[in-house]
């Protein structure tokens, strides 16, 4: 693998080789990406995508060149096309992470860069290194990958982590999948069909606190702004699905609340102290799963 641009990449066997080697990263350092650089270069707004990709490389021994806010510090300013840039920068490094604000942009620098892509995020499509710490997260957490039964809440005709995770739950056995939104934010018919295709079950509802008495994991999203057409819509639904403290309690021993994070009012911060919650832990394993990640690529497993 050169690239990584979406989830449907991965077969079971890598994703449980990928987990191994994150599993086994804990609590370590090394050397084996030592005078290797990542060009870490970001056209859209990112904490934790961005920080836990340069952690997970320092970690791991190698060097970071970053450009944050690039669609405002870049030569796109200038009218440089990604591909452009690309080209330039795949001289500079040994591997970019990437994030855009439009759909399909990964795939454009992938085909034209000499060196690894991995897409972190592009637009409303995918974000695969998201869906892969989410679902090494619910592994870690509920102690298996088949057989459970998911909630994704809230945003889903926008939010790329839960699309992508929807793709990637397709390769598992007896994955259950309930979409719980309003009707203007469901999920669109491209992971719709592709679950069908796949013979994945799936529903979708509006209610939200009887599909939390049986999930065994609940994916909360942010009904994210930016992502949102018109501000009126935008105020109408953000708060239409807020997970409360006396929710969580009606949830199943074991369940777990996840959220690719930041939140905005969507998970009531008193549900923080709830056993359910391992949204915060989620996080930390983000920089496990992106050194594996790294590692894999890199040529440092």
């Amino acid at each position: 693998m050169q690239h990584l641009t979406e989830t449907q990449q991965f077969d079971k066997e890598a994703l449980r080789k990928l987990f191994e080697l994150a599993t086994s990263l804990e609590g370590k350092r090394d050397e084996s990406l030592k005078g290797k650089i990542l060009a870490s270069l970001f056209y859209a707004p990112s904490t934790r995508t961005r920080l836990s990709f340069e952690s997970a490389m320092m970690r791991l021994g190698g060097n970071v060149l970053s450009m944050e806010n690039a669609s405002e510090s870049s030569s796109s300013m200038k009218g440089e096309t990604i591909e452009d840039t690309i080209r330039i920068i795949d001289d500079y490094a040994d591997a970019i992470v990437l994030r855009h604000f439009e759909v399909g942009t990964a795939e454009r620098a992938a085909a034209v860069s000499e060196v690894p892509i991995i897409n972190a995020g592009d637009g409303t499509g995918q974000h695969p290194t998201q869906a892969f710490l989410d679902l090494y997260t619910i592994q870690r957490e509920i102690g298996r990958t088949d057989n459970f039964r998911i909630a994704f809440v809230g945003n889903l005709a926008y939010y790329r982590a839960a699309r992508s995770l929807a793709y990637l739950l397709a390769k598992y056995d007896n994955v259950r999948m309930t979409f719980v939104s309003a009707p203007e934010l469901r999920m669109k018919d491209d992971v719709k069909d592709y679950l069908k295709e796949k013979n994945v079950r799936f529903e979708e509802t509006e209610d939200l606190e009887g599909t939390m008495r049986v999930a065994d994991v609940v994916y909360q999203t942010r009904v994210a702004e930016e992502w949102i057409p018109n501000h009126d819509e935008y105020e109408k639904l953000r708060g239409k699905y807020v997970i409360t403290r006396p929710m969580t309690d009606i949830m199943k021993e074991g369940a777990i609340i996840i959220h690719p994070l930041p939140r905005a009012g969507e998970i009531a911060p008193e549900v923080d102290d709830s056993p359910h919650a391992v949204y915060f832990k989620q996080a930390a394993y983000g920089v496990l799963v992106r050194m594996a990640i790294l590692k894999t690529i890199l040529g440092g497993a």
